[in-house]
């Protein structure tokens, strides 16, 4: 008698985010110098981000209403008391060899993001994510090492100061997240809100957004969590889902084979798609926190917060149910217009006109993407306005033009604007839905084809395609194009 084999253990992820967002101050933190990007090195600098000796740091008041207004939109609870502090560790693009930051006492606390995701239905599944705190810190500056990308094999290093003191909060995401596919999600829902909002551009590729990534992995049932591995600055979405994805299977392995799981600092390793161990993970008290002497406390008035409360826009999360159900759209739909405020604004703005909901979306996610796409534009960049669109699609609903014709006049709006009535009547562009004005044309078709005329009759019913482009030809593309399918068909078969 054979015995089975002992089933095999099943794991689960444990996944959580610190997601370090650059606000779009125009000066730093807790000095004057500008804190817009460039690539200029050294030339935002001043005596405060540079921790020269005597100089005394100032809170920038619009730091703290983007980070309330950030904690708010996070739904956090605004903390009516909260401190700075110093967190101590020297490192070369560290001026001052400590971070001005908050510790025991941030500004929000308590919050949670929902996320969404589309089944193989495309139905969507929301999940909440809970998000532990956001504060406020220092940014430091930047490391540029010669002969290498890396430290390690370099020849030599620059310093850049002038990300030191950019403000920066930092969001710390509970350790609900369960694969990288939602981790990815979650970390770009934060950044659609800090965009809505207006408190950060959310270019990754700048740095004003990076994520680490803390993992771990335990069988399923276990309640301890596994030992965390931190994964540092990821700054793209997918390299986050690739990075968690392999770490889970790396740790995997290693339980398997009986490792031991190090509580350590990784690095994600684009090239060869795994990571490596950059150093030993310190703990808080590493860090030596202690209250920042040199700035106040910060108490937030009531009226204050219900001010800046006020100003919060409609998110992301809370349109695309609405336009589900007030506009008939797909999730889909949904998930990609809200994904721009801009853009919902505009599609918006186009249904306030009286636009077809449906139509509105598809011209928005179709042609005008493609076209603000191919030109690198935004959608406040282009001429054709949400009117016109609204305009446009009733044209098409109206049988007035094809929506071939809508795609042809479509360049001359975005391009240059104007009427999309107003460029119909002057192009003679109206449909023809006249029945004798179009057989007209399919007798001419008919006629000149005699070929394809024999050859749809013996069995080639494809050609049907060839004769309605035929009829559009002739007819400049002004024929309806359902009564051109239906006369042609009877003609055909007659």
């Amino acid at each position: 008698m054979t015995t089975a084999a002992p089933a095999k253990t099943q794991y689960e992820a444990i996944i959580g985010l610190e997601t370090h967002c650059q606000l779009s101050t125009e000066t730093k933190i807790f000095s004057d110098s500008s804190a817009k990007f460039t690539t200029e090195p050294n030339t935002h600098i001043d005596p405060i981000c540079m921790g020269m000796p005597g100089v005394l740091p100032v809170l920038n008041q619009k730091v703290l209403e983007y980070a309330v207004k950030a904690g708010l939109a996070l739904n956090c609870q605004i903390a009516p008391y909260s401190k700075f502090d110093r967190k101590q560790y020297f490192y070369p693009d560290l001026p001052k060899n400590y971070q001005i930051s908050q510790f025991d006492l941030p500004i929000a606390e308590h919050g949670w993001v929902e996320i969404e995701m589309l089944d193989a239905e495309n139905n969507p599944v929301r999940k909440r994510i809970g998000v532990t705190r956001l504060h406020m810190e220092e940014d430091a500056g930047k490391l540029v090492h010669g002969g290498s990308e890396r430290l390690s094999g370099s020849t030599y290093s620059l310093v850049d100061y002038n990300r030191a003191g950019v403000p920066l909060v930092e969001i710390v995401s509970e350790p609900d997240l369960r694969s990288g596919q939602e981790a990815a999600e979650y970390a770009q829902e934060v950044r659609r809100i800090m965009r809505y909002l207006g408190v950060s551009d959310g270019n990754m590729q700048e740095g004003s957004l990076r994520c680490d990534v803390n993992i771990s992995v335990r069988p399923i049932g276990q309640k301890e969590f596994g030992t965390k591995v931190e994964i540092k600055n990821m700054n793209s979405f997918n390299a986050i889902q690739r990075a968690i994805e392999h770490e889970i299977e790396r740790q995997i392995a290693a339980i398997e084979s009986g490792e031991r799981i190090l509580q350590e600092t990784r690095l994600w390793e684009e090239g060869s798609q795994r990571t490596i161990s950059m150093r030993i993970k310190e703990g808080s008290s590493d860090y030596r926190y202690f209250p920042e002497p040199d700035l106040g406390a910060i108490e937030v008035p009531s009226d204050q917060l219900d001010h800046w409360r006020s100003e919060l826009p409609e998110l992301p999360y809370q349109k695309r149910p609405r336009y589900e159900t007030n506009f008939g759209l797909s999730a889909y739909d949904a998930r990609v217009l809200t994904d721009d405020r801009d853009i919902a604004e505009y599609f918006e703005a186009a249904v306030a006109a009286k636009a077809n909901p449906k139509q509105a979306a598809n011209w928005i996610m179709g042609d005008i993407s493609a076209y603000l796409n191919n030109e690198r534009k935004t959608i406040k960049e282009i001429s054709l306005t949400a009117i016109a669109l609204a305009e446009l699609t009733a044209l098409i609903d109206a049988n007035t033009i094809s929506n071939k014709i809508g795609k042809d006049i479509l360049p001359e709006l975005l391009t240059q604007g104007g009427s999309p009535n107003a460029i119909v009547e002057r192009e003679g562009l109206v449909q023809i839905s006249d029945s004798g004005a179009i057989e007209m044309a399919i007798e001419a078709v008919i006629a000149a084809n005699p070929k394809e005329l024999e050859q749809y009759r013996g069995g080639k019913t494809k050609l049907l395609g060839f004769f309605v482009g035929q009829v559009m030809k002739q007819t400049g593309g002004r024929a309806d194009p359902k009564m051109t399918n239906q006369l042609l068909a009877k003609k055909l078969n007659a």
